[in-house]
């Protein structure tokens, strides 16, 4: 299994800075420190993650209890580095450490797309080796998309597929899908609830949605902002036949509406 380190630092779209010291990987039960209302952060270019690639995908995928348990240990960290090598600290790139662990490289993919950030690459693979769907029959260790967490393409519109990607860590009992991401300061716990989209908390404070995209001047009063409004899409990799619809049945533009 490949060894992941974990060192401190903020930012998620900044120029990787060097730091001098390094530290072993937290315990699987790290927790987050503090609440947050927390917007998704841009990506910086899947180019800039440069480590050596698996030249395959592993002979038998990993369960999913193993990819949850890579996901939560990384919980709190503020980068990540593998062999060495620091990779992207932003939500791709978490997310493509997790299975990095396992032997899979979620940037490689049959479809290229120059114009693509590291999730569109993750999409991409997906597409390739297992299926995307929409339904409620989420399960720990699929992966998470949303749309329009941030203006991707800087045209001041909410039409931005693809803008950010999370590990399932488990449902709650009230239907609430807790997930592991990269989205302010450090990778955290967030949650979306598809059955209460536009609420972020009930009245006794227990958090429904998290907010992930943040509020800018330019937003409408209605723009949505919350978990549950901007969902895309599972993706699931580890036993896709279980999904039940297909890959190519789930496109980018489909997403790229307000709930």
């Amino acid at each position: 299994m490949a060894f992941l380190a974990i060192v401190a630092f903020v930012g998620c779209s900044k120029p990787v800075q060097k730091l001098n010291r390094e530290t072993v990987a937290p315990p699987i039960s790290a927790e987050k420190t503090k609440p947050r209302e927390s917007p998704a952060l841009r990506q910086s270019s899947p180019t800039s993650a440069t480590i050596d690639h698996p030249t395959s995908l592993p002979v038998s995928l990993p369960s999913r209890f193993a990819i949850v348990e890579s996901a939560a240990s990384l919980v709190g960290a503020r980068t990540i580095t593998r062999q060495g090598k620091r990779i992207a600290y932003d939500c791709a790139g978490v997310t493509r450490a997790i299975f990095l662990e396992h032997g899979i490289d979620l940037y490689r993919g049959a479809f290229n797309d120059p114009k693509g950030n590291g999730v569109r690459l993750i999409y991409n693979h997906v597409r390739q080796h297992g299926t995307l769907h929409q339904g409620s029959n989420a399960n720990p260790g699929d992966l998470i998309f949303f749309s329009n967490t941030w203006d991707f393409n800087g045209d001041g519109k909410v039409n931005d597929p693809l803008t950010h990607v999370g590990v399932v860590e488990r449902l709650e009992p009230d239907g609430t899908v807790v997930f592991i991401s990269r989205v302010a300061n450090a990778v955290e716990r967030y949650r979306m609830n598809l059955d209460q989209p536009h609420i972020h908390k009930t009245r006794d404070g227990h958090v429904l949605n998290d907010y992930i995209r943040r509020k800018h001047p330019a937003d409408a009063d209605h723009t949505a902002r919350l978990t549950g409004e901007l969902f895309s899409f599972y993706g699931n990799l580890l036993d896709p036949q279980r999904s039940n619809s297909s890959a190519d049945t789930v496109s980018p533009s489909s997403a790229v509406h307000e709930r």
